[in-house]
């Protein structure tokens, strides 16, 4: 009879906790994301971080593609994201659209790059999901404004944080944090070196800054 009152206690005590699946979170960008699951990159940092249990246990999906930019997410919206029933969503697109303007003349010019990102997080908020967006951080590290195309990301950056606003979305804001980090730490007024290998894409410093970034705008 103890046995069986014990059973049944045990029973009860597991049928009335409150079993939490991890929220399943997909990264949804550009060749910046598509890296960022490979070994040093910011998505394995963070599931490192994950599995050490040093940090919340998310489930982090790369859905990264190099040369995207925004009308691209929108094209592989349903397959790459909405199909896969994520939690949340982090947006994080911007650099293509604005260095493609000048190089191979195939950018998106702020109008239609608001079109295409309001169009993505309605879609994505129809679906009761949680967004996450982020400011490009830099085509180039430096420090005086003399990088030859900050006058843009400044500008897509501040449509970014605009969407946010509107749209009552998270903001995890990469271009101050990277400007502030550059302003402090790179007093030779380096090119790239300091948070990128070549002006875009991210080294170990980078990587190690935007995982902890993205902890936090997840957290909020």
């Amino acid at each position: 009879m103890k046995k069986i009152f014990l059973s049944l206690s045990l029973l009860i005590l597991l049928t009335s906790m409150q079993i939490q699946k991890s929220n399943k979170v997909i990264f949804f960008g550009d060749s910046i994301t598509q890296a960022g699951v490979n070994p040093g990159g910011y998505i394995s940092i963070m599931q490192d971080k994950i599995k050490q249990g040093v940090a919340p246990n998310y489930e982090l999906i790369g859905s990264g593609i190099g040369g995207n930019k925004i009308y691209d997410l929108y094209l592989r919206l349903q397959e790459d994201v909405l199909d896969k029933k994520p939690d949340v969503v982090v947006i994080y697109i911007g650099v293509n659209d604005i260095w493609h303007k000048q190089g191979s003349q195939t950018g998106t010019d702020p109008d239609k790059f608001m079109v295409f990102y309001s169009a993505i997080i309605k879609k994505l908020q129809a679906s009761n999901i949680k967004v996450i967006v982020c400011t490009p951080a830099v085509i180039g590290e430096r420090t005086d404004f003399s990088n030859a195309m900050d006058g843009d990301l400044n500008q897509y950056s501040q449509m970014i944080r605009n969407l946010a606003s509107t749209y009552s979305c998270g903001l995890i804001d990469i271009r101050k944090a990277f400007l502030d980090y550059n302003m402090a730490n790179n007093p030779q007024n380096k090119e790239s070196g300091v948070l990128t290998s070549d002006r875009v894409h991210l080294n170990q410093a980078g990587n190690q800054m935007l995982a902890e970034l993205m902890f936090k705008g997840l957290s909020k």
